[in-house]
């Protein structure tokens, strides 16, 4: 039976997923496939082949269509959003082709080139920036860089293979190089401060300009593209599908978690901790904890980001899970309903969680976990863990002061990502950031579904009936959501 709907395709660090929706964004099939790291690479390396990715988009194409078929389900496919991990550096010659691997997000060589770019163009440039990346292959690669025509992202580097055109979302975009929010568009005073930067001293005079080699900027419902002969026999699709913008992972998890309004803050708690703020207008000069990006529709964006995040916490789970027989996995089930009932104050203790470099504090390496002020009475594993808990999220609120500086609203915070699966621990994070916090039920977290609904936008577009953009991410809110408000009393003993 023939379905119509949505493709969504999300290529991430380990491996890439794509998801095909109904014509209401519910998914009836996912597929995955799985690539790895280049081998054999120093610390902080981190490199792929862009090749890996496309082989695994067709191998996850396969997968998808074997479970569609047997569902009985055919897809017609009305558009095609993707997505990928942000800050990737892909560079291509001047017929398309593959200049080698690709650098990733995490791939820290590139460290002083951010600081760098920060004090010479007086605006927060971090390390993952891919100008930044950009900088360091011309100092260190030249014979590399003296080829190159194009200079994209992993999701702008599907995007060309599926359509041919060298074009990418805002928000993505935005993680390659600033942008400048009046004309929505890279900023073109920095970019001449940048290639001033590149040809000082009679260097890089054979690079062209930075704006020669970056993708076409376009906003959610813009052109994308469409599927070309190449495109479409990797997906197996017709030519001419049409496909939306594509864009960088964060802001396809803000739009799958339906948040597309000023105030509102997504925060996901893992491995690493992101708190996503919509802002009502850009940010005023250099933050060392906060980060700025677009969301899909071009609104700014402020991101702090922490590398440590609940691998302490995790860690400790599992050492008192083992102790209480709970054994590897069932750690939560033990300690969570103890780190519930500790007191606020953890029993006297304090937590320094840090495992790991720590950008907003200038902490460049990891270290080693630590907890102070245990005795006799309050070495329990609640106090312990609500400890190593508490702190990260204190780190986080400790981040999110220069925003507070400035007066950027704070209205909602939505959590998302493992913490959510404890529904209480919300309330824990209201009563640190004193706002309410939503857990939402209906929406569906996941970058692939984000891409989804872009695709959706990017169809009504096309037939003229596109509503704004935060009120299309609030037409598809669905359930009841689970909502915490801060209690008076634990704010004021924070």
């Amino acid at each position: 039976m023939k379905r119509t709907g949505f493709l969504g395709i999300d290529a991430g660090t380990q491996g890439l997923s794509v998801i095909f929706t109904d014509d209401e964004l519910r998914i009836l099939a996912a597929g995955e496939a799985g690539y790895g790291m280049v081998p054999g690479l120093g610390g902080e390396c981190y490199e792929q082949d862009p090749a890996d990715w496309e082989r695994a988009l067709a191998a996850a194409m396969a997968d998808l269509r074997r479970k569609l078929s047997a569902l009985g389900v055919e897809p017609d496919v009305r558009a095609i959003g993707i997505c990928g991990q942000m800050h990737g550096e892909v560079l291509a010659d001047e017929l398309g082709r593959s200049l080698g691997p690709a650098r990733l997000w995490c791939d820290g060589r590139n460290e002083a080139e951010g600081h760098e770019l920060t004090e010479r163009l007086g605006t927060k440039m971090p390390k993952r920036i891919t100008a930044a990346r950009w900088l360091w292959t011309i100092r260190n690669r030249a014979d590399v860089a003296m080829k190159a025509a194009h200079l994209t992202t992993p999701a702008g580097w599907l995007a060309f293979r599926l359509t041919g055109g060298w074009t990418l979302g805002i928000g993505d975009a935005s993680g390659m190089f600033p942008i400048d929010q009046s004309a929505l568009d890279y900023d073109a005073r920095l970019l001449a401060g940048f290639d001033a930067l590149v040809h000082a001293a009679g260097g890089g005079r054979s690079i062209p300009p930075l704006r020669d080699l970056l993708p076409q900027v376009r906003r959610a419902g813009q052109d994308g593209g469409s599927l070309d002969g190449h495109g479409a026999s990797v997906l197996g699709l017709p030519v001419g599908t049409p496909v939306a913008p594509a864009e960088g992972d964060q802001p396809a998890a803000l739009t799958g978690s339906l948040i597309g309004t000023a105030g509102t803050v997504s925060m996901s708690f893992g491995t690493s901790v992101v708190a996503n703020a919509v802002g009502d207008r850009p940010f005023t000069g250099i933050a060392r904890s906060v980060d700025h990006f677009c969301a899909p529709d071009g609104k700014p964006i402020n991101m702090v980001w922490l590398r440590n995040g609940t691998t302490a916490l995790n860690a400790v789970v599992e050492m008192f899970g083992r102790v209480d027989g709970g054994g590897r996995g069932d750690g939560f089930a033990a300690v969570i309903p103890q780190l519930l009932a500790a007191p606020d104050d953890c029993g006297g203790l304090l937590a320094l969680p840090f495992m790991d470099d720590e950008p907003g504090l200038g902490v460049s390496h990891g270290g080693s976990a630590s907890v102070v002020g245990l005795n006799e009475k309050n070495a329990t594993p609640g106090n312990v863990a609500r400890a190593m808990l508490l702190a990260t999220m204190f780190n986080l609120r400790l981040g999110s002061e220069p925003l507070d500086a400035q007066k950027f609203p704070r209205s909602e915070i939505i959590l998302s990502g493992g913490l959510a699966k404890t529904p209480a621990l919300g309330q824990l994070l209201a009563d640190v950031f004193n706002a309410p916090v939503t857990i939402l039920d209906g929406g569906v977290e996941g970058t692939a579904w984000g891409a989804a609904l872009m695709a959706k936008y990017r169809s009504l577009a096309i037939a003229g009936r596109a509503p704004d953009w935060a009120a299309f991410l609030t037409g598809h809110a669905s359930g009841t959501p689970t909502r915490f408000t801060p209690r008076l009393q634990s704010v004021a003993k924070q």
